[in-house]
């Protein structure tokens, strides 16, 4: 959702920079026409005619809309896999969607002992995804144990259910804060 939002504020903030510059680079309406000079003569003698700062103002702009393009482009690229491609055998393949393949990772995860909560996500191409995987230890867990048990059942379901030969994952531990006990 918050995705979302962001896109379409930076949309309308490009629209509405658009406008600004296509009335800038016109002349029209608040400029009294194309002929007009943007300068006063007296500002015009202050800076000078022959200027060479102006390049450096406009070479920095340039950057700067060019930065603005790089962030756009960034914005609207996924970062998510939608949908992982199965090998069903026959020379065919089939698609699985990304989010039940997370969502039942994470479920997996989720229930081995001292994993408060786990969240999964898939990353990279159709035909080799990878796993990234954001867990929530409990206070008492061993995070040497959660490893392992990630590492081989967790993982090796995931795979064979899935039909991929390999399926790398990068874990990301995090212990849940607790309050300490009072001893009275």
């Amino acid at each position: 959702m918050l995705g979302r939002v962001n896109r379409i504020l930076l949309a309308v903030a490009g629209a509405v920079l658009l406008a600004v510059g296509v009335v800038l680079l016109t002349g029209s309406w608040p400029l009294h026409g194309r002929h007009a000079p943007l300068l006063a003569a007296a500002d015009r003698a202050r800076y000078g005619q022959a200027g060479g700062w102006w390049w450096a103002v406009l070479a920095g702009l340039a950057v700067c809309v060019l930065l603005a393009l790089w962030w756009l482009l960034s914005q609207l690229r996924r970062a998510r896999l939608a949908a992982v491609e199965v090998d069903t055998g026959d020379g065919a393949f089939a698609v699985l969607r990304g989010r039940a393949l997370e969502e039942a990772v994470a479920a997996e995860v989720g229930a081995l002992d001292g994993v408060a909560r786990c969240k999964a996500s898939l990353r990279g191409r159709r035909g080799s995804p990878a796993l990234r995987l954001a867990m929530e230890l409990e206070p008492h867990a061993v995070p040497a144990d959660a490893l392992s048990a990630l590492a081989g059942p967790v993982m090796t379901h995931a795979r064979t259910s899935a039909g991929l030969p390999e399926l790398p994952a990068e874990a990301r531990l995090k212990v849940t804060s607790h309050r300490a006990q009072r001893v009275v």
